[in-house]
């Protein structure tokens, strides 16, 4: 996943029960070059699977064509039916911005993906969400209403001409609805009832467009145009309906979350278990359908964290758990955080790995001690920072919940979040020296037969020390973050947690000052002089104000200690 900018495909395939048709589909996807194939979901009630992958534009635009030509062969929706709402063989193509796209990127990408659909092979489609050309077309649900059976007389009505292709019927395929969206959470939560009708109650309640009011007789309520008025529903952005799955023998309220930055995921859970209990159900778990973002995991889990009245610093992996367990994500079935997390997912898929910070302590200092010249000072430098944060993290911890320091729970409880991000990103930042350096030895490795060669390999080697110390010096600024949150620590911390605090802004001030050491040893090799005199100054700077502020810290707590 080197590409500078990445998005994600979610096409949506009306066939969740012949396998022979989903691996067919899944091998057109993965075999584009530059394509991460990151999971398939097929259900055999809703007769539907959904592929996730993600890539550069051109790449993933190229993919999700060669999966509709692969489906346009193999996929009959004259003979389907399924739980779930559909228009077409290819019923929904959604891109979403990953890393460093834009959503106007995704917009052209589904534009011209609708465009090939219609033009090679004879295909109705519609544009939706971003790229809808009218607002009459931005919702899904609305331009699949009356799915596949109404879209022959859909079809004849001027106002739903296709945005490509033909205003014509093709039986064997529907139509086709392609867009640019953000990520959409596709969420389903379970109830103790297979009464379709109950969960669909749940849905309207809880969904963003609500329901129909109704008169004193029962009776649709329509304003002076005529047009029905509505009720609102509890949560924006939320789009729901109640199903019943025969494979879970339960009725789900089935949610597709828009935006999970307007409405929590775990808002929705608990909104709609507190909607289902009024009604005499009782939600039994949620599964989620297809992949899904770190955030809105790592916001439930500080939630649940919250409400127990514990400090939300915890680590990512253990926030991870208390979601799951606190969503029932596990309920039907076994939650694998590095399938179905789509960071966690995309590493995979490309095989990133960070080496050094998965060794044991054991081994990392092994590999330190060898003759190789990394992992070095720089690696260390950037472990030592992390370490401090995590001190700040622990002290944080410690306080949230304990009596005589309710005063600082707030406060401490955000120094502990602050701190676990710190440790992360100096964590990473272990194996970014490494790389940096490993890059300087690659440079230096170049032919320099030719005088192209030599500028070739020089214009290399200068890429490579800039990197080489600008990773450090990045790795001094966190450090520098980090002496400040053990000084919060000691002067809000709990008391007995305080030399916890010391040793935390004195290993922070030792990966600052190490980190600094590898700033100007690389920057002697860089020939942009003006660059390295200014990085330089701007490093010193930091050990500066690093030193004043641990000593601070480092007086606090011995003041403490001696009192």
């Amino acid at each position: 996943m080197s590409a500078s900018k990445i998005i994600e495909c979610v096409p949506n395939f009306s066939e969740g029960r012949d396998r022979s048709i989903n691996d067919a589909i899944a091998r057109s996807i993965s075999g584009v070059a530059g394509v991460s194939l990151l999971d398939v979901d097929p259900g055999a009630d809703t007769n539907r699977t959904v592929y996730t992958f993600v890539g550069s534009p051109q790449s993933v635009a190229e993919a999700a064509f060669r999966a509709a030509k692969t489906a346009f062969g193999l996929i009959d929706m004259a003979r389907h039916s399924g739980a779930h709402p559909r228009m077409g063989a290819l019923d929904v193509c959604p891109f979403v911005p990953v890393s460093g796209a834009t959503m106007e990127d995704c917009v052209a990408v589904a534009r011209a993906f609708g465009a090939r659909l219609a033009s090679e092979l004879g295909l109705p489609v519609y544009l939706y969400e971003k790229a809808a050309t009218s607002p009459a077309r931005v919702s899904l649900a609305d331009i699949r209403s009356g799915e596949y059976e109404g879209l022959p007389a859909k079809l004849a009505k001027p106002e739903w001409k296709p945005d490509f292709g033909p205003a014509s019927f093709v039986p064997s395929w529907g139509a086709t609805v392609t867009g640019a969206r953000e990520f959409l959470v596709a969420y389903n939560i379970n109830l103790n009832t297979r009464d379709k009708k109950l969960a669909n109650e749940v849905a309207l309640t809880i969904r963003e467009g609500g329901r129909a009011a109704k008169d004193a007789q029962g009776n649709t309520r329509k304003d002076a145009q005529g047009n029905t008025v509505k009720v609102p529903g509890l949560l924006k952005d939320v789009r729901a309906i109640g199903w019943y799955i025969e494979t879970y023998r339960c009725a789900q309220i089935s949610i597709n979350l828009v935006n999970y930055h307007t409405t929590a995921l775990h808002t929705v859970y608990e909104t709609a278990k507190a909607e289902a209990e009024k009604l005499g159900l009782f939600a039994t778990g949620s599964e989620l359908v297809g992949l899904v973002p770190l955030e809105p995991l790592v916001q439930a889990g500080r939630h649940f964290l919250a409400k127990q009245g514990k400090s939300e610093g915890a680590t990512e992996r253990e926030l991870i758990e208390l979601a799951v367990r606190s969503l029932g994500l596990d309920s039907l079935g076994p939650f694998d955080p590095d399938k179905k997390i789509v960071e966690y997912a995309a590493r995979k898929a490309a095989g990133e790995t960070a080496p050094l910070v998965g060794l044991t302590v054991s081994a990392f200092a092994d590999e330190v001690s060898s003759e190789s010249p990394a992992p070095g000072g720089g690696s260390v430098a950037a472990l030592a920072g992390s370490l401090g944060a995590a001190l700040s993290a622990m002290v944080g911890n410690l306080t949230v919940g304990k009596k005589g320091y309710e005063a600082a729970w707030a406060g401490l409880s955000d120094l502990a979040v602050r701190a676990q991000g710190l440790k992360a990103r100096l964590l990473a930042a272990v194996d970014e020296d490494t790389a940096a350096f490993t890059a300087i030895m690659e440079a230096g490795r170049l032919p320099k037969a030719s005088p192209e060669e030599k500028a070739a390999r020089e214009e290399s080697l200068q890429l490579a020390y800039r990197q080489a110390s600008l990773v450090p010096f990045r790795s001094a600024e966190l450090c520098l973050e980090v002496i400040h949150c053990a000084a919060i620590a000691a002067e809000k911390g709990n008391v007995n947690s305080v030399s916890d605090a010391g040793v935390g802004a004195l290993v922070g001030f030792a990966g600052l000052e190490g980190a600094v050491l590898n700033v100007l040893i690389n920057l002697g090799s860089v020939a942009d002089k003006a660059f390295a005199a200014d990085l330089a100054s701007r490093a010193e700077g930091l050990v500066q104000e690093g030193a004043r502020a641990k000593e601070a810290v480092v007086a606090k707590v011995r003041s403490l200690i001696q009192a």
